[in-house]
């Protein structure tokens, strides 16, 4: 079972809309996906009390309920034959719930908005699951959406520079679209209507869905349904893989120049006398040709940046080695000052 937590402490920032359009992806699949919805507010389970009988499975469980009589771990039980279940969290969460809530998480997902304020709050999340979550970078299980953007705006471009300066990889853009909107009022998602009306939408969820999907933790029990140029069911279009692109155009140079010193050291043993053996011939040193290494011209934003930045915008503090220990409760606020 596949464990999806959308997370960020600003409210207003998508959650609920990211967690019930995964869940409409799911369930087009036949995963029968478990919404748990820990907001108060409680929309996402009222998305969930509003789907028609005839649609495809999403089991809800409103986490956020106190009943008296049942324990906690019976209330949050989840349906054995669902495969996956994703987690919308509520606004103002206290930081300390964070390791609780991201424990047995295969991703975490973190909208954010293209504005002043979220930039702002999402620089404290993103903080918070490195440093008291106890999340590594590494374990590649945070990734970022940039969520109701306008392109071409400078408020875009600034968020889209602040995303890849955190060393969280970026894996969506999602429009601004009323389409969200109608469907959540139907309690669909944009998966399970007619595709032509919905079809930029479902094209930026693209890369999503393909990062979700390759992950280790994750199976798909279906085949997925293949991409058309138009699409005249209600079917879902599969996943672009996000591997199959060669991002080193070295590669062919490097397999010719391999293919060419192959070629003369086959000549050079043709043109060998008669006493001579071929063991004797030295083979071209294949190891030796190497590709050449690519630099990433992303900057790196480390905890240490993060932290010894201050809330006015300056840089004077910045130090050189990295003590991240006890900083948890400063608030850089620097980035559209810089």
């Amino acid at each position: 079972m596949h464990r999806i937590v959308i997370l960020n402490p600003k409210g207003g920032s998508g959650k609920s809309t990211i967690t019930t359009n995964l869940a409409s992806y799911f369930a087009a699949r036949d995963m029968k996906p478990t919404v748990m919805d820990l907001d108060p507010q409680g929309s996402s389970i009222r998305w969930v009390n509003k789907r028609d009988q005839g649609v495809a499975t999403v089991y809800g469980i409103a986490g956020f309920e106190r009943k008296a009589g049942v324990t906690r771990s019976f209330a949050l039980r989840i349906p054995q034959d669902s495969q996956v279940v994703i987690v919308d969290t509520p606004a103002a969460l206290d930081p300390q719930r964070l390791p609780e809530l991201t424990r047995d998480a295969n991703t975490i997902l973190v909208p954010v908005l293209p504005s002043d304020i979220d930039i702002h709050a999402a620089t404290r999340c993103i903080a918070d699951l490195l440093l008291i979550a106890k999340i590594k970078r590494e374990e590649q299980r945070v990734a970022v959406i940039a969520n109701r953007v306008k392109r071409n705006t400078v408020m875009y471009r600034a968020l889209m520079k602040f995303l890849h300066s955190l060393q969280i990889p970026v894996i969506a853009t999602l429009r601004d679209s009323q389409a969200y909107v109608r469907c959540f009022e139907q309690g669909v998602g944009i998966f399970e209507v007619k595709p032509y009306s919905v079809r930029e939408d479902i094209e930026q969820w693209q890369p999503l869905l393909g990062w979700l999907t390759q992950r280790d933790s994750f199976a798909l029990t279906t085949a997925p349904i293949a991409a058309a140029p138009r699409i005249e069911s209600g079917a879902v279009p599969a996943p672009i893989p996000l591997t199959t692109m060669n991002m080193n155009p070295a590669a062919p140079v490097v397999s010719n120049m391999v293919t060419s010193n192959l070629v003369a050291a086959t000549a050079s043993i043709s043109n060998t006398t008669s006493s001579a053996t071929v063991s004797n011939v030295t083979a071209p040193n294949i190891s030796a040709v190497t590709q050449p290494s690519v630099t990433a011209t992303t900057p790196n934003m480390s905890l240490d940046k993060l932290y010894a930045l201050s809330s006015k915008g300056s840089t004077n503090s910045l130090s050189t080695t990295s003590t991240d220990k006890g900083r948890a409760g400063q608030l850089p606020y620097w980035f559209l000052q810089k």
